[in-house]
């Protein structure tokens, strides 16, 4: 257990770098290093993840997992495709946000992920989990490893972890904003959509899907050739048992800047074919990024209400029609939003929030699905 200094020391440094505005890649690298100071670690893995959905969006590895991403594929059906109470899915809307392994279960052969996988394959002895959670709101998380001659981690060691949670997502929050504020290259169009059989090999994909693929994998993901959609494929399966209440989705931006939308669902068993999950990857269309951006702003509710308007072309005066406010009081709200998004108009606006993805068609309607109207 880390000194009461020590401690102190450690919580400063990660609120401070996750208020420096660094990008992704470089907040989770300097948070988790000064992190092992207070709570030393031989691996950790660290994930983004949907707010909306909880599910996997990227990974980063430390450590001795560095270099290795051969079990990625079976890491992500059986984190995704099984339920215990360390899962990050359960986690996401636990009361609290850290837990042990050997703290919770008292033996780390009652948790099947770590007796099945985390043991036999890397040796680990425990595992300690965060969720990066700020307002209810789960930005990521993170895992970190023992050797097996290691003490496991304490009660206290959890405990720390906690108090960690909000500057951690706020660090998220602010790194996938910086990474975001790059143009977007044009990527493929048309949705992809890939077959994956029981054996979780894909068997069959669209014309196309290569393409889309590499854009999914080229950056944040390293490893196996699905990884990135593995999670889905695992949460596809649950919901097929009936262990779910919907199939699985996830929003993630591709190496060319492309905001994605996957979706995996299982198929209905034909013959000896039985397992088999669908998994479409498409553009997203502008209302799905809205909450995923804004969110990421850390707007109040009513300056939420006033973005969106923004985004769909209403002016001052309606939008204060339309929210029962005054002029004045929207053009307050409207100076708050351009603070926090750093922008200084409401075309800044638009485009920080879509990231230049839809700008070039900002003046076309929208369809009843969502989707811009052709020119």
């Amino acid at each position: 257990m880390p000194t009461a200094l020590t401690a102190e020391r450690v919580r400063g440094d990660v609120e401070v770098v996750a208020r420096a505005g660094l990008d992704l890649e470089t907040f989770l690298e300097e948070a988790t290093d000064s992190l092992r100071r207070a709570v030393p670690w031989v691996s950790a893995c660290l994930a983004t993840h949907d707010p909306s959905t909880h599910m996997l969006t990227s990974a980063r590895k430390y450590g001795h997992l560095r270099d290795s991403n051969s079990h990625d594929h079976e890491f992500g059906l059986i984190e995704y495709g099984t339920v215990e109470p360390t899962a990050f899915t359960e986690m996401a809307v636990a009361e609290r946000p850290a837990a042990g392994v050997r703290d919770l279960h008292g033996d780390i052969g009652l948790s099947g992920r770590m007796s099945n996988f985390m043991v036999p394959r890397f040796g680990f002895g425990d595992e300690a989990r965060l969720v990066f959670r700020d307002n209810g709101v789960v930005w990521g998380a993170m895992a970190l490893f023992r050797g097996s001659d290691d003490s496991a981690f304490e009660s206290e060691e959890v405990d720390f972890l906690a108090t960690l949670s909000t500057s951690f997502a706020r660090g998220v929050r602010t790194g996938m904003l910086a990474r975001l504020s790059t143009t977007p290259a044009v990527p493929p169009t048309g949705p992809a959509v890939l077959i994956i059989g029981a054996d979780d090999r894909i068997t069959q994909m669209s014309l196309g899907a290569e393409a889309r693929l590499d854009d999914l994998m080229g950056g944040d993901h390293v490893g196996d050739r699905i990884g990135p959609v593995t999670a889905l494929v695992g949460a596809a399966r649950r919901y097929a048992r009936g262990e779910s209440p919907r199939p699985p989705r996830s929003r993630v931006r591709g190496v060319s800047g492309m905001w994605l939308v996957l979706h995996a669902s299982p198929l209905s068993a034909s013959g000896d074919r039985v397992g088999d999950v669908v998994v479409t990857i498409e553009e997203a269309r502008p209302p799905e990024i809205v909450s995923l951006v804004v969110a990421a702003f850390d707007l109040t509710p009513r300056e939420r209400d006033v973005t969106q308007l923004v985004l769909q072309g209403v002016d001052t005066k309606e939008i204060a029609a339309t929210l029962h406010l005054s002029t004045y009081t929207v053009q307050d709200h409207l100076k708050s939003v351009f603070d926090k998004a750093d922008v200084r108009s409401r075309r800044e606006l638009v485009s920080r929030v879509y990231f230049d993805q839809y700008v070039p068609r900002m003046g076309n309607d929208l369809s009843p699905g969502g989707w811009f109207t052709a020119s």
